[in-house]
This record gives structure tokens, sequence and C-alpha cells, in this order.
């Protein structure tokens, strides 16, 4: 059966690419600074896409000259930005924007999800839930999933990596006094059939598991990174791994620092390496 026709032509991917003149107003004031830019549509729609840089007039440039973006160009009708000190501002305003607006056309970050992880319950990996602990300060959890499904897939492929037992693991069934399927194929290394140890194969699982640990949040409050450009100075404010808002005073932030935080899994994928490794400048609230 054919497929309908689309009703507005500009959905029509097919059409070819023109340079979109229409914008070539909208983008004279765009700075050579990082920051976070939207794409608008029609008047009182969503946002249609909304990305981030480290300099604002050279990305979004890049998209207007980019002929497999027709589509967007087709329909965006101005384009806005916001300015940051730095990159990291950049990307945590871009998260938290693409989360409270919804924009058409972004995938990644567009949903807050039911988070999941793994915690070892008597030596046996079980998966738990953000809405039931607090990711940010529950200690020994490995990895970050966005369902129950991916969090067992992430421990097979660990399984499968370190020759790790699917049935001492809680992943399958074993058959009464016979080893699991993959001993006999050489990728388990036979826990099930007596070839080591249960405190190696459990020493391996640790050792794999160490990998994705979660790290804690590591000061018992909120904290404010600060970042330089120029002669723009932000502090970003967060805690728990949540990124509450940036502003320019040491005061403000203090206020900030009063807003609810739970535990943020895209702060924490943005935050994590700057803040453990001491890359950033920190402030305590």
């Amino acid at each position: 059966m054919p497929f309908p026709h689309r009703r507005r032509p500009e959905f029509n991917e097919a059409r070819p690419y023109e340079y979109p003149q229409h914008l070539r107003e909208g983008i004279d004031g765009l700075p050579n600074t990082p920051g976070v830019y939207v794409f608008h549509g029609e008047e009182g729609d969503l946002p249609l896409y909304i990305g981030k840089s480290v300099n604002l007039r050279s990305r979004v440039l890049s998209h207007l000259r980019n002929p497999d973006e027709a589509r967007l160009l087709r329909l965006t009708r101005r384009i806005s930005f916001i300015r940051t000190a730095g990159e990291i501002g950049a990307l945590l305003l871009e998260a938290c924007m693409i989360k409270q607006q919804q924009p058409l056309l972004n995938q990644k970050l567009r949903r807050s999800r039911q988070l999941c992880s793994l915690r070892l319950n008597q030596g046996l990996p079980e998966v738990v839930y953000s809405k039931d602990l607090n990711f940010a300060t529950t200690q020994d959890l490995f990895g970050l999933y966005a369902s129950k499904h991916a969090a067992l897939q992430s421990l097979r492929d660990l399984a499968d990596q370190h020759k790790l037992c699917y049935g001492t693991l809680g992943l399958e069934k074993l058959p009464k006094g016979k080893p699991c399927f993959r001993a006999m194929i050489q990728h388990c290394a036979g826990v099930c059939r007596g070839s080591e140890s249960l405190d190696e194969h459990q020493q391996r699982l640790l050792d794999a598991l160490e990998g994705v640990r979660v790290a804690c949040w590591p000061f018992s409050g909120a904290v404010g990174l600060v970042e330089r450009f120029e002669d723009e100075c932000q502090i970003h404010v967060v805690r728990n791994w949540t990124y509450l808002g940036s502003v320019s005073e040491l005061s403000q932030a203090k206020q900030l620092d009063a807003m609810a935080a739970g535990f943020d899994a895209d702060g924490y994928k943005i935050l994590c390496k700057p803040i453990l490794t001491s890359a950033v400048e920190l402030v305590l609230l």
C-alpha cells in the first residue's frame, strides 16, 4: 500500500538543498564564543533543535552550509543563542534546555528516563532503580542504564569479556548437576564445573564491575564550578551531580543551592571526570 503524501511540503526530505537566505539576517549577531543555540520554527511551536558549541558562530554557520540538514533549515524561522563562559557551561545548559523544552529534532537527552544500575546483593548482581535509591549518595553502584533490559545486557557483555558464568550470575538457570553451555564452548571459565573456585569467579566479577562503578557525589553539599571566557565569569551550581543553574556572583550561587537536587545522569556524565580529576576551579557553597 503506498504511503500518503506529507501534507506540509517542508517535511519532504527529498527536496534539494537550498542555502537558507531567510536566516542570513539572524546570524549577523552570532559571537565567536561558547554557548547554546536554538533553531526555532513557527511562532509558538516547540524549538526544532538545540545545540552547543565552543564557537557559536562557526557551529551555526556549519549547519547552514550542510546539505544533509536541509529539512531543519527549511523549517527554521529564526535562530537564538545564549552565551556561556566555557564548554562545561554550554554542555550543562544544553542538556537542561533539551529536557525542559523537548525540541522536535533532538533525540539524545530528550526524555528523562527511569534510571537503573547494578548492585551486588549477597554476591549476586541485581538491578536497582533511581526512584528507590539516591544514586548520588549510594555506594557500590555499577553502570547507568535506561532500562532493566539494558542493565542486564551490559552484565552479559561483561560476562562475555571476562568469561564469567551466566548461571552463577543469575542470568540463566543452570541444568541440575551440569555445567553451563558456555563452559562447554570455552566462553565461561568453568566455575559451574569446578574449574575455578567461587571466590576466583567473584573476584573477576568485582574487577569487571569496577570499570563501570558510579562515583558518589564527593561533597557534603553544593559546589560552584567557575568558568571564565575573556571578561565573562560564570559559576555553575551543582549538587548531587545535578546542574541547578549558572550565575555571575557567589551570593547568587548560594541562593540556587536551596533548590532540590536529585541524581541527574546527564550531569554525571558531563561533570564526573572534570570534578574528580580537579580539572575545573571549584568553590564550596
